[in-house]
């Protein structure tokens, strides 16, 4: 092995170490508050992969409406309502992740 290898997991290891005291807990914790606590974090992530993907498929979209313009410039109205519609659909989806996270954040309906 090399000295950078070495060097790497060492760090790793002494990183690991240095976090682990945040997953210590008291010994009365509630599951029901845990839930919810995962819950909400869980929610924040699905809120960001969505929009991060939506981004995505909607530039996509987006080019390839443009390049099909570009070939045929008589057919914009129709590539046009196309882009529209695909686009409302891509955005619809990134609005219902957003709507459950939020149900999630503020009705949690995991504690009582």
């Amino acid at each position: 092995m090399n000295t950078r290898s070495v060097l790497t997991v060492a760090l790793t290891l002494l990183a690991l170490g240095m976090v682990s005291p945040v997953y210590a807990q008291e010994a009365a914790a509630d599951a029901a508050t845990t839930l919810g606590q995962w819950s909400i974090i869980t929610a924040g992530f699905a809120l960001g992969l969505a929009a991060a993907f939506g981004a995505l498929g909607q530039g996509k979209a987006i080019a390839s409406a443009v390049e099909a313009i570009a070939r045929n410039p008589s057919a914009f109205g129709d590539i046009r309502f196309a882009l529209i519609f695909g686009l409302v659909l891509i955005e619809s989806l990134v609005i219902y992740v957003l709507l459950i996270s939020l149900i999630l954040f503020f009705v949690n309906p995991f504690t009582g």
